[in-house]
């Protein structure tokens, strides 16, 4: 199923100017958009990096053919030439940055998490809507996808009903070692895995059941070399009644990293994605089982394959900067509720309760 909310962007449009903010994780982002023509992509263009170590900027602009270097946001803020910034710092304080950047009337594309500070994201997100400055990350994504889309198609095409359950997954190999950053911190990285790893499932996860009521976690270290957690289980009750856990992990290597698995269940039916044993090379499988009443077999009323729900939607963002009929746009709670919902999440690692979700 394509997603009808994103359109392509006009060819005589050039591409947008933007400039790489945060080089420890930006470094990817960077590296994904000088493999794409050599930075010249259809719709945004790097045009220069930014780090407050200035030593790192400099060595991987000159890696990546000469960029430009900038030495603060302030001096990318008062480039006219640049229209966004790729703001891939860390997420604490992330709010007073994007705000910096729209009052510059400059875009913005980040990255999960998007704040530790739930209150803060909102109140930014609202500015960015009032001022007109578009703000996307890669995690929810804007718009709908495919997930999201092919879940409500089954949902009333099979009248699976209200969704009632739901039990989610993602892992990896990490053995890392301390270096003093906010990974180190579980104020600012509760849980790690759920908040590094988990974040997607648990925004995917938000768009299905919507506010939740409250969470417990329960985390483990056993092979880190940072003092955050690095095994992690998150159980959330909803506000609908539903019930969801996600577990992440950081300690399995079995070749499968960052799979996300998910099963959803409905009143009268099952929805499976990333599922089981098998996972292919390029898209994600997706399933629904059914059955026509008590004690019947049960059926695979349908398969299919769609794309992944998160990643940066670059064609996307660029319409909506160019304010483009029927741009993506994001959900300001889709955002909002899994950070109230993380922030919980750290009080009850903190203290090892139940903890209610704060809705102000």
């Amino acid at each position: 199923m394509s997603n009808s909310a994103i359109i392509e962007k006009p060819k005589s449009r050039a591409p947008i100017p933007l400039v790489v903010v945060g080089l420890n994780f930006g470094q990817h982002i960077v590296k994904t958009l000088v493999r794409d023509r050599n930075g010249e992509s259809e719709h945004v263009r790097l045009a220069g990096l930014c780090d407050l170590d200035h030593n790192k900027a400099r060595t991987m602009a000159a890696e990546f053919g000469g960029l430009p270097v900038y030495d603060s946001l302030d001096e990318v803020l008062a480039d006219e030439g640049i229209g966004a910034v790729g703001l891939m710092t860390g997420p604490a304080g992330r709010a007073g940055l994007i705000r910096k950047i729209i009052r510059a009337g400059k875009d913005v594309m980040t990255t999960k998490p998007f704040e530790t500070d739930p209150k803060a994201a909102e109140e930014v997100l609202i500015e960015a809507g009032k001022r007109q400055r578009v703000v996307h990350l890669n995690s929810p994504r804007p718009g709908v996808s495919q997930f999201m889309g092919q879940v409500a198609v089954w949902r009333e095409e099979l009248d699976l009903g209200m969704p009632v359950g739901a039990r989610a997954e993602t892992w990896a190999h990490y053995r890392e070692a301390a270096d003093g950053s906010w990974k180190d911190d579980p104020a600012t990285c509760p849980a790690a895995p759920i908040f590094r790893l988990g974040i997607y499932p648990l925004n995917d996860l938000v768009q299905l059941f919507g506010r939740a009521r409250r969470v417990s976690v329960f985390g483990s270290r056993l092979f880190t070399g940072r003092p955050t957690l690095d095994n992690a289980q998150l159980s959330i009750e909803f506000e609908s009644g539903a019930l969801a856990n996600i577990y992440a992990s950081f300690c399995v290597r079995d070749g499968d990293q960052y799979r996300k698995g998910m099963t959803v269940n409905f009143e009268r039916g099952t929805v499976y994605r990333s599922v089981g044993i098998r996972r292919l090379e390029n898209g994600v499988e997706m399933g629904v089982v059914v059955n026509d009443g008590d004690w019947r077999p049960r059926q695979v009323a349908a398969e299919c394959v769609v794309g992944s729900s998160s990643g940066y939607d670059w064609a996307g963002f660029a319409a909506a900067v160019h304010r483009a009929e029927n741009a993506p746009g994001c959900e300001i709670d889709h955002i909002v509720e899994p950070l109230r919902i993380i922030r919980a999440m750290s009080e009850s690692e903190r203290t090892g309760q139940v903890v209610e979700v704060a809705h102000e």
